[in-house]
């Protein structure tokens, strides 16, 4: 795709709604089964705590909503809680969001593809064995999909995401209409041995789990450039609608899970368990499976959309490669794309595609980089004091504050589960991200010519060419004309591995050296780069203002699978000299028929 496309590719509210909003939508296929699991170890008598845990969880939710609203229409050229952050905090909160923004997208795709395996296998559980290679290969599809350019995939990924939606709406009502028309009463759950007492500790565990269904909602705002015109009117719509599609379905799973008296158990998923109870094992049981299962594993579109983005910003601001700034051929972050891959790809491996250890990790750096972006806005609306600032900036520290809170819930109740790892990985990106920046600073000043003097690189160079040999041939005589023609001091050297070719060689020099001295090096120990690499450090010993030139003759065979019934000295040698000061290596190449 050309440049000028570019406006072109920008998403319609509806695409936008498909590609933003599958992970946070996504997550109402675990995040009930979640708060059930803790609540679970306190027996099944404590699992009617579910339903206040989920309307708190959409209380909070509604909140962050809106607090990322107003950051929407502040900050249009997205980049989210790292811009925000970045901004009015400064360079380490920024950091610290963006670490934990990167760490949140890579086990987004992670935690996404395995619920949506599980999903799979809940169906058909003799494709669980499978799993970890069924998630590997759902990985590598979704790489390859938004490889081909956001609008793309997110036409694709449309149909799955809506089709989701409909299915899980549609069951809810079917539940929905069988409660009011007495078809089905309340169901209580087997009872089951209570493994742990009913403690405040235990209901912040479950409230800390269930909190996953909040990942996702900052995408929004991380993404309003992909938006067509107005951006962040357009963002801000699609932000509303997915929060209120997410509040209905979140809720209605978990009161008829509760409702229908359901038990998390490892074989099968609460949404496979309660599709079955409304529907029995039908039709409808199985397009809310396979629809599931493709919400979850298109939920990691997410992350895709918005973390090359983040990764491009960050590379611009100089704290990550430079290589992520480029965009590819068909419009899109494509290096950002593929190190999302293999990232979350070796999470599943590391993890065995295990939803239930991957969850612990993820929410510590969601509501992280919640915390920060709110706090962040706070500053900005003081700073910018225009109308209407105070009750805005009360909005984001409601916000931040209970973000925050909940930030240290969730790493308080779920340390020892794995969210100490987590704990460990963002500074470990801190730290990467301060040194990348150190060292494009440090050759940023060494390539500077602020203070330099233009007269001081007028004076033409001195210059030698060393040119060594393997013998002599065709490619060699040509190498030795282009020699003589680029400089006045041309050596070619020969290392003696074979007295007899070096006697061979003495003789056929005086014919075809063209007056070139010849330099014989002895090597006792049969190396050809080492007495090169010396005779090299003591020409520019000599001289240390020369610049050297080595320059390789070699012959290209007709067939690039020819090439390696030769020996590979050439390439040795330019990997050797590559750390060299003054030393400059290029080839002449002779190209056989």
């Amino acid at each position: 795709m050309a440049s000028s496309e570019a406006q072109h590719q920008r998403l319609s509210k509806k695409k936008a709604l498909a590609t933003f909003s599958s992970d946070p939508l996504s997550s109402v296929a675990y995040a009930t089964e979640e708060i059930l699991l803790i609540l679970l170890l306190a027996g099944t008598a404590a699992l009617h705590l579910s339903i206040p845990i989920a309307l708190t969880i959409i209380a909070l939710l509604f909140i962050v909503v809106f607090s990322y609203r107003q950051t929407i229409y502040e900050y249009p050229n997205g980049g989210g809680a790292y811009i925000v952050a970045h901004e009015n905090l400064g360079e380490s909160a920024g950091l610290t969001a963006a670490a934990a923004l990167l760490t949140d997208y890579i086990l987004t795709v992670a935690v996404s593809v395995a619920a949506g395996i599980a999903a799979l296998t809940s169906a058909f559980p003799n494709l669980q064995p499978h799993s970890v290679f069924l998630c590997l290969v759902s990985i590598v599809v979704v790489t390859l999909m938004n490889l081909r350019g956001i609008r793309e995939s997110s036409t694709i990924f449309a149909i799955p995401t809506y089709a989701f939606i409909a299915g899980i709406l549609v069951m809810l009502a079917m539940g929905a209409w069988k409660l009011s028309t007495g078809e089905f009463t309340h169901i209580s759950p087997p009872e089951l041995p209570i493994q742990h007492s009913l403690t405040l500790f235990l209901l912040l565990r479950a409230f800390s789990s269930g909190c996953t269904a909040l990942t996702g909602v900052e995408a929004v705002s991380n993404g309003i450039p992909l938006f067509r015109k107005p951006e962040s009117r357009n963002a801000a719509l699609t932000l509303m609608v997915m929060v209120g599609i997410l509040a209905v379905m979140f809720f209605g799973i978990t009161f008829f899970s509760h409702f229908h008296g359901i038990v998390p158990n490892s074989g099968e998923t609460v949404v496979s368990q309660l599709a079955r109870s409304i529907f029995g094992t039908t039709v409808p049981y199985y397009y809310v499976q396979f629809t599931t299962m493709g919400i979850l594993i298109l939920a990691a579109n997410t992350a895709y959309a918005d973390f090359p983005r983040l990764t491009s910003i960050l590379a611009r601001d100089r704290y990550l490669p430079r290589q992520l700034t480029s965009v590819g051929d068909r419009l899109v972050f494509s290096n950002g794309i593929l190190m999302l891959g293999l990232a979350s790809a070796a999470l599943i491996v590391l993890f065995q595609a295990s939803t239930h250890a991957l969850i612990p990790l993820y929410a510590v750096g969601v509501f992280l980089s919640f915390t920060f972006s709110q706090i962040g806005m706070v500053k900005h609306w003081f700073a910018k004091r225009q109308t209407g600032w105070r009750k805005k900036a009360a909005v984001n520290l409601v916000g931040g504050v209970l973000t925050g809170i909940v930030t240290i819930v969730i790493t308080v109740t779920k340390f020892s589960h794995g969210a100490w790892i987590i704990t460990l990985v963002i500074p470990l990106f801190i730290w990467a991200f301060t040194c990348v920046k150190k060292h494009y600073v440090g050759v940023g000043k060494q390539l500077s010519l602020v203070g330099q003097n233009p007269e001081q690189y007028e004076s033409p160079m001195q210059h030698m060419v060393v040119m060594p040999i393997s013998g002599l041939h065709r490619g060699v005589v040509e190498a030795m004309r282009y020699a003589q023609s680029i400089a006045q001091d041309v050596r070619a050297v020969y290392v003696n591995l074979d007295p007899t070719a070096t006697d061979r060689l003495r003789k056929d020099w005086d014919r075809w050296g063209k007056k070139i001295p010849l330099v014989i090096l002895e090597s006792p120990y049969r190396s050809v780069v080492s007495p090169l690499l010396n005779y090299i450090d003591e020409a520019r010993a000599m001289n240390p203002r020369e610049m050297v030139t080595v320059l390789i003759p070699e012959f290209v065979t007709a067939k690039w699978w020819e090439g390696i019934f030769h020996n590979q000295t050439a390439f040795v040698m330019r990997a050797a000299l590559l750390f060299k000061r003054n030393v400059v290596v290029t080839s002449v190449r002779y190209h056989l028929d």
